[in-house]
This record gives structure tokens, C-alpha cells and sequence, in this order.
């Protein structure tokens, strides 16, 4: 469980989530996720088929390593949104960093604290790969 710390509009947190993407991972995901697409697993049609240079990533697993930075910082079950756009694939041999800056601290209806976070996940190159938001219940 992470140390709670009071958070602040403004405050930034930056976390190295996935290192050296490997294709037995994207592998292992396809069959967590049961998401067989040959653009991520299958090398001969990727390139002769569909026309890419090689396989890419799930935007899942992209999202679902992007959201560790999120409930390292606040805690797991208190993620109550979470959105992401993909916006360029990711290819083995990626290493990502997640981003998450908190844009807002508010009391929901029923009295909850929450925080509205933005998110960004950049490759090696620093080439956003996610963007997003979440909001997550945080202490007071």
C-alpha cells in the first residue's frame, strides 16, 4: 500500500511502467486477454498483410501499465475513472514512462474526496503513445 500523502493541484508523478517490451509479453497478454488479432502476435501477416513493420502492443496493456503510476500513487480500489486514447502504437522494445499530473481536488455528492488527474505515457523516445484522465477517491 502506498504512503498517503496529502496531493496537491499541481503534483506530478512519473513512473518507468513497462522496460524493453518483450514479444513473449504482447504473447502473454493476447492470451490473458484473449485477444488473438494477428497485428500482435503473428509477424507474417503483420508485415505482409497489414503492412506494418512489425507487431505492436494491445492499447489495453498499454492502458493497463499506464494506470500502475496512478494506483502506486493513490492505492488500488480507489481509481473511480479511468480514460485513455491511443495515440501511436507500441512495439517490442518500448520502454514507457507514465505520467500523472493532478489537475483538480474536489468532493464528489456523497462527500468523497477526489482527485482529477491527467495522464501521459511516452515510449524511449518520448513519443506519446497514451493520453487520458482518471479521477481517483484520495484522503483529505
Amino acid at each position: 500500500m502506498p504512503e498517503r500523502t496529502q496531493i496537491r493541484v499541481g503534483d506530478s508523478r512519473a513512473e518507468k511502467v513497462v522496460d524493453n517490451l518483450t514479444r513473449s509479453q504482447i504473447v502473454m497478454y493476447a492470451g490473458a486477454s484473449g485477444d488473438y488479432n494477428p497485428v500482435h502476435t503473428d509477424e507474417v501477416y503483420v508485415t505482409q498483410v497489414a503492412g506494418h513493420p512489425t507487431v505492436f502492443a494491445h492499447g489495453m496493456l498499454t492502458m493497463g501499465a499506464t494506470g500502475k503510476v496512478l494506483t502506486d500513487w493513490v492505492g488500488n480500489g480507489r481509481l473511480t475513472h479511468f480514460g485513455v486514447r491511443f495515440v501511436n502504437l507500441v512495439r517490442p522494445g518500448d520502454t514507457l514512462t507514465a505520467t500523472a499530473t493532478v489537475e483538480a481536488l474536489r468532493l464528489d455528492e456523497t462527500g468523497r474526496h477526489l482527485a482529477d488527474f491527467s495522464v501521459v505515457t511516452t515510449n524511449q523516445h518520448g513519443l506519446p503513445v497514451v493520453v487520458g484522465q482518471a479521477t481517483a477517491e484520495v484522503d483529505p
